[in-house]
């Protein structure tokens, strides 16, 4: 399988690369169901990392329908010279099957202008109609 390149162009893997969140699954058993609307994430990490993903693909319309309406930017910008390229989850808070609210706090590592960088949030995620939605970081 196919791994992401920090300095890989935006694209959409194929089924059987690697996924972007970094879970060691391949794409298509992985974040791919959750970006095509064919599935929904069943805890707050799974969908942190489906949004990692989708951050390192360029995905902003999956960005803007998995974040809550009341947080939610007007237009989602993403800048194609940053390159994220690896997720670690430092520890999460609820976000279970049954849960209504979810904490999860990560580190993301990313490329820009030849230099590496890293982003530590801890972000909440809360259930909207059933879903769970990214709502803001703390």
């Amino acid at each position: 399988m196919t791994r992401l390149s920090p300095d890989a162009p935006w694209s959409t893997p194929d089924d059987d690369a690697w996924c972007p969140c970094t879970s060691g699954d391949p794409y298509g058993a992985c974040c791919g169901p959750l970006h095509r609307g064919d599935a929904a994430a069943p805890t707050a990490e799974r969908l942190m990392r489906s949004r990692f993903a989708a951050y390192a693909r360029g995905d902003a319309a999956y960005l803007a329908r998995s974040w809550h309406a009341s947080t939610r930017p007007g237009e989602i910008d993403l800048d194609p010279s940053v390159r994220w390229f690896r997720l670690t989850i430092h520890r999460t808070a609820l976000g279970g099957p049954d849960d209504a609210t979810g904490v999860v706090d990560f580190e993301a590592s990313f490329r820009h202008d030849g230099e590496r960088g890293r982003q530590r949030e801890a972000s909440r995620f809360v259930r909207q109609a059933g879903s769970w939605v990214y709502l803001d970081a703390l």
